[in-house]
């Protein structure tokens, strides 16, 4: 019950940042609402392919397709209150990204995934949501920039896997996770922690 409705409002908080993006980009009603349910849905449909899950279940599990369209509708009709829209999509793009970590790992531990497959489908299902939304927008995909995204969905994974493994604990270890990867993701934002660049001009 409680893996479920953290996937909800995971769902949920990746289809606000993708709306957001959307509202940005000046796309109408329909644009908006697709980018939002295509970055909610996006790893989770990633997840269930990599685990030969089908139909995914983003398919098939209506609260997942309401949740989506339900968010990315709240972010068209507010937004014109919404004064610091990339704030926010960062915020949200955080939040949707821990918990989907810590689901996604949890999730592939449940279908019989092995310890470094359930963190590697747990990181997938973290970034892929975001991955679909930047191409749909032209943008070059979040998890190949220098920011700790990636980097912050394994650890997420990593702590979910391992806590599970030792306490057998799902709830605990989901939030864990969960955090984990969210706040480690805010404070490289805020501090401005990233990766070493590939280029060598000034």
């Amino acid at each position: 019950m409680i893996g479920e409705l953290l996937s909800l409002a995971g769902i949920a908080a990746f289809a606000v940042s993708g709306a957001l993006v959307g509202v940005r980009r000046r796309l109408d009603l329909l644009g908006v609402v697709v980018v939002g349910v295509a970055t909610g849905t996006g790893g989770g449909v990633l997840r269930d392919l990599a685990l030969n899950v089908s139909p995914p279940l983003a398919f098939t599990h209506w609260p997942s397709l309401v949740s989506a369209v339900a968010a990315s509708l709240a972010v068209f009709v507010l937004h014109s209150r919404l004064s610091r829209l990339r704030p926010l999509e960062l915020l949200f793009d955080a939040f949707g990204m821990g918990l989907f970590t810590a689901t996604g790992a949890i999730y592939a531990l449940d279908h019989a995934a092995g310890p470094l497959a359930a963190v590697l489908i747990g990181t997938v299902t973290a970034v892929g949501g975001g991955v679909v939304r930047d191409v749909l927008v032209t943008e070059i995909p979040i998890v190949l920039r220098r920011e700790l995204y990636a980097v912050s969905a394994l650890a997420g994974a990593g702590v979910t896997v391992a806590l599970d493994t030792l306490t057998g604990s799902v709830p605990a270890a989901t939030v864990a996770g969960a955090v984990v990867a969210v706040v480690l993701r805010l404070v490289s934002l805020w501090r401005g922690w990233q990766l070493p660049g590939s280029f060598t001009g000034p």
